[in-house]
């Protein structure tokens, strides 16, 4: 089964954009979370990009793979650098990281050929 990781970002999106008309104060306080915490300080923005898809990929998380590896892809990464984090995540979590990483890999190739498309 070949994940669609331009549909699975699209599809989370749509229905986050229903959750900030639901619940408009707790989607503003995950966005200043999000904005805070991956912002460049000691540790630079792209680093923490890479840190949330390590957590994405651990955690078996589909939309937290999608949307990070769009943001490395935006962000400059290059493949072989996504390819080394994900190298930590199968150290750390074994087989089933694994599995995850090479979806993430994936995951940024999409986005990749589709920025080159």
């Amino acid at each position: 089964m070949t994940k669609d990781y331009a549909a699975i970002t699209r599809d989370i999106s749509a229905y986050t954009a229903e959750m900030r008309q639901l619940v408009p104060q707790t989607m503003q306080a995950f966005s200043g979370l999000s904005k805070s915490a991956g912002a460049d300080g000691a540790v630079d923005a792209k680093t923490k990009e890479m840190i949330a898809l390590a957590i994405g990929v651990t955690q078996h998380c589909d939309g937290c793979i999608g949307f990070h590896a769009k943001a490395l892809h935006r962000m400059g990464a290059t493949r072989e650098e996504v390819a080394e984090v994900l190298g930590m995540c199968v150290y750390m979590g074994g087989g089933p990281a694994l599995m995850y990483a090479a979806d993430a890999l994936r995951a940024f190739d999409q986005f990749a050929g589709a920025a080159a498309a």
